[in-house]
């Protein structure tokens, strides 16, 4: 390979293509300085977020140090949130919307998002989550997901990503080609998914193709190996996945972002700088680096993509379509926004509550009095983080005496002592069959209480002894549906 000094790119060049995230509520100094010099953005985080008024200060901060700039977020309208991160968002969530099948009501929560973050200065939103949920024991996407049918999920990505950009922000759907199918989250792991391409091309593809088809501005690539496509290269390293199928086969033309290099799945073994080459020359524009970043870190990146560039391990062309790509991203979120209007009906509790309510099942003795609630927090999903979730407020907001008993997954066998025998006990969890320990609670629970009921506010698995109730979400909207039926079922103290 020829090359010259001057075909190589500057470090502005390098910098616009790098969306770190970093620690506190106020912009860095760091940060600011290299937005100055030409960092494409940031990503912020719920740790990032007090309020809506200091969010406009931050965002506002990061604008004054580079107009151009990219500010994302991960606000998917349901269990994960951040802008509603300390108290739940005020939205059902995908899974929900799936089940309620209404496109109006879709449109109307990522419209309603959309207005959330244009008001405080985000123009980006890594959502929606367009996975199917092919594996119901899938431990990191599960109601995340519209559903597991290929055309319903299709229907609603669609929908989420018009509602969402008529106010100029940029959908960002994830996770190319399709999380949905694996059984380890790639925050922790490389996901291996080894299904025919007919499979893939039927399935997992069909709502990243009608979300593009309805304008999508940016996807976001998976830390997932597909056997079948590339059996060496996870999708955010692999052209053969982001060149080959997401560009050529599908026609996209926008901004590819990879999913946070940080993660297991991306950087485990090789590293962080060493993950931004290869994401760079498989055909990303734009690396989501992570949380909590330093400017040790981003020097580190920018340094090994100088001398990938140096060595021909990566061509200097790349990082040139990368920058004209992310120009127009920015050139498109400030146009878009001339068409913002308002929202349709956003779907409140009750209709929340009326979408699941023929998921209670017959055996749920509910009602009556000498309840007592409890409550089971497990280990935290990566992607949701620890954010307020369940009735348990609206319950106390309701005014409810209902005992609570709050236990731990891992510690629960040292808690529920304290329980009453001859109290009827509500055990609400999330994903409750998919967790081993959650299992042995309620058996024995259910050994020793009178009267038993199971509420899964995750993704049910197929054992309805573990999900009596099953919401398919767990945000503040949710719990407050959960709430109200319990009230109306006449469970009390």
């Amino acid at each position: 390979m020829s090359w010259s000094v001057r075909s190589l790119p500057v470090r502005r060049d390098i910098l616009s293509t790098l969306l770190p995230g970093f620690v506190g509520t106020t912009l860095p100094e760091w940060v600011e300085r290299m937005l100055r010099e030409g960092l494409g953005g940031v990503c912020l985080f719920g740790e990032n977020v007090v309020s809506p008024d200091q969010v406009r200060a931050l965002t506002a901060a990061v604008y004054r140090a580079n107009p151009d700039a990219l500010i994302a977020i991960d606000e998917e309208g349901g269990d994960v949130t951040r802008l509603f991160y300390d108290r739940g968002s005020p939205f059902p969530g995908n899974a929900v919307l799936g089940r309620l099948d209404d496109l109006a009501a879709t449109t109307a929560v990522a419209s309603a998002v959309g207005a959330e973050l244009r008001a405080v200065g985000v123009n980006v939103d890594f959502a929606p989550d367009v996975d199917i949920n092919s594996n119901p024991r899938n431990p990191v996407i599960g109601i995340r997901s519209f559903g597991d049918s290929p055309d319903l999920v299709a229907r609603h990505s669609a929908a989420w990503v018009m509602g969402l950009q008529r106010h100029g922000v940029a959908a960002s759907i994830k996770h190319f080609p399709g999380h949905g199918d694996t059984a380890q989250d790639s925050h922790l792991a490389l996901p291996t998914v080894d299904v025919p391409l007919e499979t893939l091309r039927a399935r997992e593809l069909r709502p990243f193709a009608a979300a593009v088809a309805a304008g999508a501005m940016t996807v976001m690539t998976s830390h997932i190996l597909l056997l079948q496509l590339d059996p060496e290269q996870p999708a955010t390293f692999s052209p053969r996945v982001l060149q080959g199928v997401l560009r050529d086969e599908l026609g996209f033309d926008g901004v590819i972002v990879s999913d946070a290099l940080d993660m297991v799945g991306a950087s485990g073994v090789i590293g962080i700088p060493a993950a931004a080459v290869r994401a760079l020359a498989a055909g990303c524009d734009l690396l989501c680096i992570g949380t909590k970043n330093t400017e040790q870190q981003l020097d580190e990146i920018v340094e090994r993509v100088e001398a990938a560039v140096a060595g021909g391990e990566l061509e200097a062309s790349r990082i040139a379509d990368a920058n004209a790509r992310l120009r127009a991203l920015v050139a498109a979120v400030g146009a878009s926004a001339a068409g913002a209007g308002e929202h349709g009906a956003l779907p409140d509790a009750d209709r929340v509550a009326e979408a699941f309510a023929i998921d209670v099942a017959a055996d749920a003795d509910l009602g009556g009095a000498g309840w007592h609630v409890v409550r089971v927090d497990t280990i935290a999903n990566i992607a949701v983080g620890v954010v307020p979730w369940g009735p348990f407020r609206a319950l106390v907001e309701a005014g409810s005496d209902l005992p609570v008993h709050e236990v731990d997954e891992r510690s629960w066998r040292e808690s529920i002592g304290h329980i009453p025998e001859a109290a009827s006990v509500l055990v609400i969890g999330k994903d409750n069959q998919r967790r081993p320990e959650v299992v042995a609670l309620i058996d024995a629970l259910r050994a020793r209480q009178p009267r038993m009921v199971t509420v899964d506010m995750g993704w049910p698995g197929d054992d309805p002894a573990y999900a009596q109730i099953a919401t398919f979400g767990a945000s503040a909207l949710v719990g407050e549906a959960l709430a109200g039926l319990l009230a109306r079922k006449g469970v009390r103290s």
